[in-house]
């Protein structure tokens, strides 16, 4: 059923911030950097399914060397982490509500999770990328309302709000999307995973921001080389 990732995502971020509003400060830290590193490896697992489905690899390799030139032009990690201390800013004195609200709608919201498994929704309605992304932000919702309190239960609103536009947009625009253009943006945007999961187990960080055009990239080549 279409939604399910984005509904399964958000129960899992209302879920994580009532118990850390509640209990967190009963869950040690090495307890939830261990599960964080785990899921990292699903993460990574979740990704590389994904990429190693392409049966185009070139048009991967160039999907992400023009769509990080162009994210790189953009600058989209340095104007995101602007946008986020502007925010931050922003509602500094506005109380710790405020604050948790603003922290955790950045860290659910802005991602190639986010975007990737939405679409991964709308086009199959297998939504595995935001189960996977629901695990994280449970735990992650757990860390955070244990410090910034409350305020971090009422992110589920705006990630119900952009994870679900960005399904219901790809549901309707998969009958002009053949296979082979969304099998390789899955396996772009499997890579951006895999990368992300790097990240997670503390390997590599890399810009996922500025590769995430690689993803929208891909659909023009495929057009480009009459390979739909």
């Amino acid at each position: 059923m279409i939604l399910t990732g984005t509904i399964v995502n958000v129960a899992a971020i209302c879920a994580g911030a009532l118990i850390g509003r509640y209990a967190g400060r009963l869950i040690p830290a090495r307890i939830r950097q261990t599960v964080m590193s785990g899921l990292g490896l699903t993460v990574l697992l979740i990704g590389l399914q994904l990429a190693l489905n392409s049966k185009q690899p070139m048009i991967v390799i160039g999907s992400l060397i023009v769509g990080g030139i162009i994210g790189e032009l953009l600058q989209i990690e340095a104007r995101l982490e602007s946008f986020g201390n502007w925010l931050q800013g922003r509602f500094a004195g506005a109380g710790n509500i405020a604050e948790g609200f603003v922290a955790a709608s950045l860290l659910y919201c802005v991602g190639a999770m986010a975007i990737m498994g939405s679409l991964q929704d709308g086009f199959s309605g297998t939504p595995t990328i935001l189960y996977a992304k629901a695990a994280l932000d449970g735990v992650a919702a757990i860390a955070l309302a244990s410090t910034l309190g409350i305020g971090v239960l009422f992110s589920a609103l705006p990630v119900a709000m952009y994870q679900g536009g960005i399904t219901i947009a790809a549901e309707s625009a998969k009958s002009i999307l053949t296979e082979t253009v969304i099998l390789e943006m899955n396996a772009v945007g499997g890579l951006l995973i895999v990368a992300i999961g790097l990240d997670l187990i503390g390997i590599k960080r890399l810009p996922v921001g500025n590769m995430l055009p690689s993803v929208f990239v891909a659909v023009g080549l495929v057009w480009l080389f009459g390979l739909s």
